[in-house]
């Protein structure tokens, strides 16, 4: 079982999609993203298999939830250094974010 101090030790923060690309060479369908993370963080890029249910332009300006102080991870010829959080539907992967608009940067708490 994790525990709560476990918990406490990744930093999930709110970031903004600010470009999205079709990443050819992912084994399983996914985009390539920036994401807006805030003045303390910055621009960070994240690989997400989330072609399902999202076409590129509708997550332009999109806020979601990211996990920023994972080791980042080699896809194909691709370093993605957030992981950008999801539920797997049964339809595909749903993004998840805040219901309200709030700063980028922003932690989860």
């Amino acid at each position: 079982m994790a525990t709560f101090e476990d918990f406490l030790k990744l930093d999930i923060r709110v970031g903004e999609i600010i470009e999205v690309n079709d990443f050819r060479k992912a084994r399983k369908p996914a985009y390539q993203l920036k994401v807006d993370l805030g003045e303390e963080i910055g621009v960070k890029k994240s690989s997400a298999q989330i072609k399902d249910l999202y076409k590129e332009e509708e997550l332009i300006g999109k806020q979601v939830m990211v996990v920023v102080n994972f080791p980042a991870r080699q896809i194909a010829d691709f370093m993605s250094e957030v992981l950008v959080l999801g539920v797997y539907g049964e339809n595909g992967v749903v993004l998840i974010k805040p219901d309200q608009r709030v700063r980028n940067g922003d932690k989860l708490g």
